[in-house]
């Protein structure tokens, strides 16, 4: 088969790879529908993740089941599956508690930017739809195996609740994702906190009602001066850099809630600083499999459409220019066709 593998710093390649095999009887191997690249793969694409030798790519897919491990009875070949970035057995405690993404036999998928992927932990992991979906929905089922569910996530932990007002730190496809799930949840205001124009226009169109262009403390000043001195209810934290955290904490209010869910890079928390805030903070690796089958029914209802932060398509082939569209900021999220 055919993926994509990152070598170096800015040096991702189209080659020709194993074909995927049963290792294991929990095993499956998916004929992937779509794929993409996701705001975390640029991490190690500007060099802030080590690459210390090539490997494959991606961790959001959907696809046809093509063939099952002995102990796979949730899935059968032919159907088309959806999954998440972190596999589980969805039985041992952690995942009966809803943290899948903690589950005892968890692996993440590293792979998934190519023809065909194998999935462990099939049986807990993949949720497959009542028939094949129409193929202009694979973008926003696509999105609910990472983006949405991490942006459903940080909504969840941030204690979103009807009649609040949240405020969305990002406006890559999880911050405008995330802007999806605090309008869902029932918040009154959304403030998305976004410089570029084309996001800002897609997160209204998601449900954002402020924008404020502000970073850093300009941009808590501004939340403050917005919800009368005090801060905002929650706040999604969907970026993971070091100001985007800090920014997040001081924009909530006292007794409100930070969910974060940017891959932390440099962050540091001054504990007794959070001690004295009276914020609740909440964040790490979305347990995506809690909601998939909700989000699932969601898109497929046409009630969300999540597959609108992908704003750039290409073919599988061309993998090497969906990173370097983004890194640029040419593309929120590019969408990849095998």
């Amino acid at each position: 088969m055919r993926g994509a593998v990152i070598h170096a710093p800015g040096d991702v390649r189209f080659e020709t790879l194993d074909d995927p095999q049963i290792l294991k009887p929990t095993d499956a191997i998916i004929r992937t529908a779509v794929t993409c690249v996701c705001g975390s793969d640029l991490w190690p694409w500007r060099g802030l993740d080590a690459t210390e030798a090539a490997h494959p790519m991606g961790h959001e897919y959907v696809g046809f089941v093509e063939e099952v491990g002995a102990e796979v009875t949730a899935v059968r070949p032919g159907q088309f599956v959806v999954g998440s970035f972190a596999t589980s057995d969805n039985t041992c405690a952690n995942c009966r508690n809803g943290w899948q993404s903690n589950c005892l036999n968890r692996e993440f998928m590293s792979t998934c930017q190519a023809e065909y992927v194998r999935v462990p932990n099939a049986q807990g992991t993949l949720v497959a739809t009542d028939e094949h979906p129409a193929e202009e929905s694979w973008p926003g089922l696509l999105a609910v195996s990472d983006v949405m569910g991490t942006g459903w996530y940080a909504a969840d932990a941030a204690e979103v609740r009807p009649g609040s007002t949240a405020v969305v730190v990002g406006d890559g496809a999880v911050g405008l994702c995330a802007v999806i799930a605090a309008k869902e949840m029932g918040a009154e205001r959304i403030i998305a906190m976004s410089r570029h124009e084309s996001r800002q226009r897609l997160a209204l169109e998601f449900g954002a009602t402020d924008i404020v262009t502000e970073r850093g403390e300009d941009g808590v000043a501004r939340i403050k001066e917005m919800t009368g001195g005090i801060g905002a209810d929650s706040v999604l934290e969907c970026v993971g850099t070091a100001q985007a955290t800090q920014q997040a904490l001081h924009s909530a209010r006292p007794g409100g809630y930070v969910g974060f869910v940017g891959v932390p890079h440099e962050v540091a928390i001054d504990g007794k600083e959070l001690f004295f805030s009276h914020v609740g903070l909440r964040g790490g690796p979305a347990p995506v499999r809690r909601y998939l089958p909700d989000l699932i029914g969601r898109v497929l209802t046409g009630r969300i459409n999540p597959g609108k932060v992908f704003d750039l398509t290409l073919p599988l082939a061309q993998v090497a220019e969906g990173y370097q569209a983004m890194d640029e900021r040419r593309a929120i999220k590019t969408l990849l066709k095998p």
